[in-house]
């Protein structure tokens, strides 16, 4: 099967980039292999959750999210990644092979699948965060169909702020592939008065 969208890591930024995919209709799936910096937080500044919450917690209300938006979950880890006649192909650890117009990488902290492919790279921002894959403003790399959010794109680590990347860099992609700029916005009925 050849997906619309793959995204690597699900953490806050690839559960948000996969809750706006899913949304939007598109073939996404989620490559998580359960590692990443969140499962170790506890999480008491992100908004929606005033009793705080753990790492554990907010990444399992986020794949429910994601599921529950459409997308599917796989857990393995990717680790090989290549692009040719525009087709992205991730291979994992236990072996499958994954095909997907586009791939955002969501990996927290770790390069080494950008690395191994030959994305490019620069030095992070954050005071511990030494390495982050180098983005346009719309999120992209320097690979062809992929793209990057989170911390590994050079975000702040903070939950909040990568989840909101992870749904920034996903609407991108939408609107990418759709030619024209996606919004994903519910509104209440009211009743008359």
């Amino acid at each position: 099967m050849t997906y619309e969208l793959v995204i690597v890591g699900g953490g806050p930024s690839g559960a948000s980039a996969a809750v706006f995919a899913g949304r939007a209709g598109l073939r996404t799936a989620v490559v998580d292999g359960g590692e990443g910096l969140v499962q170790s937080a506890v999480v008491n500044n992100h908004l929606g959750l005033p009793e705080g919450t753990t790492g554990v917690e907010l990444a399992e209300l986020g794949r429910r999210h994601a599921e529950g938006s459409g997308a599917e979950w796989i857990e393995d880890e990717a680790t090989s990644l290549t692009v040719e006649d525009d087709v992205v192909t991730i291979g994992t650890a236990a072996g499958r092979t994954l095909r997907a117009r586009d791939v955002v990488l969501a990996l927290g902290v770790d390069t080494t699948l950008a690395t191994v492919a030959g994305i490019a790279t620069e030095a992070g921002r954050e005071p511990w965060i030494k390495t982050v894959v180098t983005v346009d403003a719309a999120g992209r790399t320097s690979m062809p169909h992929v793209w990057a959010a989170g911390t590994l794109a050079g975000t702040s680590v903070h939950t909040i702020i990568v989840a909101g990347d992870g749904a920034r860099v996903a609407v991108n992609v939408i609107t990418a592939q759709r030619g024209e700029r996606h919004v994903d916005h519910d509104t209440l009925e009211i009743p008359p008065a």
